[in-house]
């Protein structure tokens, strides 16, 4: 079922405008983020082709089905949890079956966890982007080749500088494996006997070759294949980040200098913010009055560390918060499993 699919089904029972927009704090180069949950028709959810989400490639659009955002409600999702008090003149469309799920059923101490470890998750990522920047990877894939050495003459030589050394050509030399050594081979070379040389092309691991047993090897050739295997992994890390990137969101990164990723530490503080006023005050506030701080985070206004500590004092507050609420422990389950049940029956009834 597609986006379209789900619009023109009438399962739709509430859509809204999410994100920044949502939270007061969204700039000119913001996209538009919308969340909703829909009600799978009654023939498929009787059937093995349950539908738990349904989104765009990017993720900006999504609708959850009653029973997983239920679930994800009574666990405190933070993203989920925000959509049972958006501000009004965001909302799209809300039907009033809506009007059930009742945000005192599900806000509970929860939250505290929920909310602070994702906030500390986007810390992580804030500094990830870093590593990211200031480390690029060269376009050019290494081979495995790159990744071999040779013991000669009481040295270690990189294959390429071996063979250039030597003047010897790659494609004329044989490998054999060497018994009792791990990852280890005896090196031949012979211009006249049909050798595989070292390693085809893109392939992702060490060639043997056929030799004569009266041939002598000219050194030890010795594969680091976990280094290969951890390069491989971060070529391709860094080139699916390049193409997926936001490039305006990435200059702006790069122009502030500060190494790290603004927008996921201003994410930070919002949800730890959020987490505050939720044990305090009972309330989700999606609408934010702390816009000028959040922007200014955004803003790379302040250095990495001061930000960690000033988020970790945040986060130890939350303890003694949470200890003093009047939020309950945990969703009751045995209600929640009865609201999902009524909502379905009289959806489908309707």
């Amino acid at each position: 079922m597609t986006i379209e699919d789900l619009k023109k089904s009438g399962a739709i029972i509430f859509e809204s405008i999410s994100g920044s927009r949502a939270y007061g704090l969204d700039t000119a180069t913001s996209d538009t983020d919308i969340r909703g949950v829909f009600i799978l028709p009654k023939d498929l959810f009787y059937s093995l082709h349950y539908i738990g989400q349904i989104n765009n490639d990017t993720n900006d659009i999504a609708y959850y089905e009653l029973s997983k955002f239920i679930d994800l409600l009574s666990k405190n999702n933070p993203n989920i949890l925000e959509l049972l008090n958006v501000p009004k003149e965001f909302v799209l469309y809300k039907h009033p079956i809506f009007d059930r799920i009742k945000k005192e059923d599900f806000l509970s101490k929860l939250c505290k966890n929920t909310f602070a470890n994702y906030a500390f998750t986007q810390i992580k990522k804030a500094r990830g982007l870093n590593k990211k920047i200031v480390n690029p990877v060269e376009k050019e894939r290494k081979s495995v080749e790159d990744f071999c050495y040779v013991r000669a003459d009481k040295q270690s030589l990189l294959f390429k500088s071996f063979v250039e050394k030597n003047n010897l050509d790659s494609k004329h030399c044989g490998l054999v494996n060497l018994a009792h050594m791990k990852d280890c081979y005896n090196l031949f070379y012979n211009e006249s006997l049909n050798y595989n040389g070292i390693a085809r092309t893109n392939a992702n691991e060490v060639c043997l070759s056929s030799v004569p047993k009266s041939e002598q090897p000219i050194a030890v050739l010795y594969f680091n294949i976990d280094g290969y295997s951890t390069y491989c992994k971060k070529y391709k890390a860094y080139w699916d980040w390049v193409e997926k990137r936001n490039e305006e969101r990435y200059k702006s990164n790069i122009s502030h200098s500060k190494n790290y990723d603004a927008k996921n530490m201003m994410h930070t503080f919002r949800l730890l913010h959020m987490a505050k006023e939720i044990g305090l005050d009972g309330e989700i506030n999606v609408r934010r009055n702390d816009r000028d701080l959040m922007l200014a985070i955004k803003n790379a206004d302040f250095e990495y560390d001061d930000l960690v500590h000033k988020a970790e004092k945040i986060k130890d507050e939350l303890d003694k918060i949470y200890e003093n609420s009047n939020l309950i422990e945990r969703p009751n389950m045995a209600l929640v499993n009865q609201l999902v049940y009524d909502i379905r029956e009289k959806f489908y009834n309707l």
